[in-house]
């Protein structure tokens, strides 16, 4: 009996720590996994034919993204894209490619 009451006690602790994890964090990661499908067109490394996105600008992805979206650039694939994602993921997406280095 006092063996699963500790074991409750730390799976309690263990949960009200996961849910401190500092909101930017976790807007990385989400960030992170939003851009895993960019890779298949965009390289890594620059040596496709799409442009690098490691280390792009911020404010650049952010309004060359919404340009997309909104229509006012035009595109074959990236408008249709860029309609899948709220104002909110586009900005975490630009924010972890500013990240890359």
């Amino acid at each position: 009996m006092k063996c699963s009451r500790v074991f409750a006690a730390g799976i309690a602790v263990s949960m009200m720590a996961l849910a401190y994890v500092p909101q930017a964090a976790a807007d990385v990661e989400r960030g992170e996994l939003l851009t895993t499908s960019c890779f298949s067109c965009h390289s890594i490394d620059g040596t496709g034919n799409m442009p690098n996105l490691v280390g792009y600008p911020r404010d650049l992805m952010v309004s060359q993204m919404r340009a997309f979206k909104d229509g006012s650039r035009p595109g074959t694939i990236m408008n249709r894209h860029a309609k899948g994602y709220t104002d909110e993921e586009i900005v975490l997406m630009a924010d972890y490619f500013d990240t890359l280095q």
